[in-house]
């Protein structure tokens, strides 16, 4: 059996960075079919129905090496986190404020009062 190791992405709606947990899936061994009388998808493959959740990545890899299950393991991008304050967004300084706009009163003053 060969099965994928991976962390699923968060959904939308949640914005904390706590841990996720791992889960492992097996590969499609058969392909779908259409059935005849139906008409609905259909598969022979079991194993995929099964999805099994782990707190760590250690524990998945330990339980398919347990059960000789070969695997592949997709690690996650670390997520890159720049830290800025509330304030950056009032900056006169900002590229994107600057664009098509007159500068500050101050400094209009400062250069007509000099000779």
């Amino acid at each position: 059996m060969q099965a994928r190791i991976f962390q699923p992405s968060k959904t939308a709606t949640q914005s904390g960075r706590a841990s996720r947990e791992w889960v492992l899936e097996f590969e499609p061994k058969y392909r779908r079919e259409v059935e005849a009388l139906m008409g609905w998808t259909a598969t022979r493959d079991m194993d995929r129905e099964l999805t099994l959740r782990f707190p760590t990545r250690e524990a998945a890899e330990a339980f398919a090496k347990k059960r000789s299950i070969t695997y592949t393991l997709d690690v996650p991008q670390e997520r890159k986190i720049r830290p800025k304050s509330y304030a950056d967004n009032f900056k006169w300084d900002r590229i994107e404020a600057r664009a098509g706009q007159e500068p500050p009163l101050m400094e209009q003053s400062a250069k007509t009062s000099r000779p």
